[in-house]
């Protein structure tokens, strides 16, 4: 079963239709980069599976079930939204405890927490003067409280340096290698293609594309290439086999319909010979101006 489920979801606001008819899944273990310009729906949907809001007709669940229905939420998803809520006069660390004591979780969990997320040196400041990047590792260490295999993240690199966006991409990877689901709606598409394994981008509350992010590069960019002593070879094993081939140059092609895992499967097959293979240069950025109409940056 899915980690997380949204099956045909609508939601309307009167005349406002702000997702329309929205099907995609989460596995366990995966992260899922959820992309799209501003109002195109990402938030509402999340709030959706978060159940702050109903939906007009479809369904969001979490392992099968609403977030209404769950009979331990905090043990079972992770959220931050618009940068977590917090009190401005209490600290990092009652913050934490607060949040901690209301779901049962004891204080040890706290300290874990903090220093896993960086704040264990800034714990006992007030949160009102914490930075917006230091606000969202506090957002993230309290959506862990429970230690849920699920976890949503709205724009979780909001505010964060170069050097806390290299921390959260690494994050993100050990949480899901640890087996959680991660859908992360994100900005920021030069992190998604370093951190996602798949893709969903809406525009206008539709779907617009959902791919695992390697083969969205390769099947809307410029292919595959491949070099090496049996490219040709592997060319006319390619050719039969439907695909669209093209000399690049000595020793090498280009495969536009075809993503690295499936080359890989045929060179396998066959044994063939090779020394390059790998997506041709392209952007997310390109593809997510391409797929949305956008003109200017997300």
């Amino acid at each position: 079963m899915a980690a997380i489920e949204i099956e045909q979801l609508t939601k309307r606001y009167g005349p406002t239709l702000a997702v329309d008819g929205l099907s995609f899944t989460v596995e366990p273990g995966r992260i899922v980069g959820f992309l799209g310009p501003n109002g195109a729906g990402k938030t509402t949907t999340l709030r959706a599976l978060l159940g702050l809001i109903s939906a007009t007709s479809g369904s969001a669940t979490l392992g099968g079930r609403r977030f209404v229905e769950l009979e331990d939420p905090v043990r079972t998803v992770g959220a931050v939204l618009d940068g977590g809520m917090l009190h401005p006069g209490r600290s990092g660390r009652n913050h934490l405890r607060m949040l901690a004591q209301g779901a049962g979780i004891g204080r040890g969990r706290v300290d874990e927490l903090l220093g896993l997320v960086g704040l264990a040196d800034s714990a006992d400041r007030r949160a009102g003067g914490y930075s917006l990047g230091m606000r969202q590792r506090l957002g993230l260490a309290a959506a862990l409280l429970g230690d849920p295999a699920v976890l949503v993240l709205d724009e979780p690199a909001n505010g964060l340096d170069p050097q806390g966006i290299r921390w959260l991409r690494d994050f993100l990877r050990s949480l899901a290698a640890e087996g959680r689901a991660v859908l992360v709606s994100s900005h920021v598409l030069a992190e998604v293609t370093q951190t996602a394994d798949e893709v969903v981008v809406i525009a206008k509350g539709r779907s617009v594309a959902q791919a695992p992010l390697s083969e969205l590069l390769a099947a809307r960019g410029g292919g595959t290439r491949v070099a090496g002593p049996d490219v040709e070879r592997l060319a006319e094993l390619l050719r039969a086999d439907g695909a669209e081939v093209k000399p690049v140059g000595e020793g090498a092609i280009v495969v536009g319909d075809r993503n690295g895992e499936q080359v890989g499967r045929l060179i396998a097959e066959h044994g063939v010979v090779i020394s390059e293979l790998g997506a041709v240069s392209t952007s997310l950025e390109e593809i997510f101006f391409e797929l949305t109409g956008e003109e200017t940056s997300a």
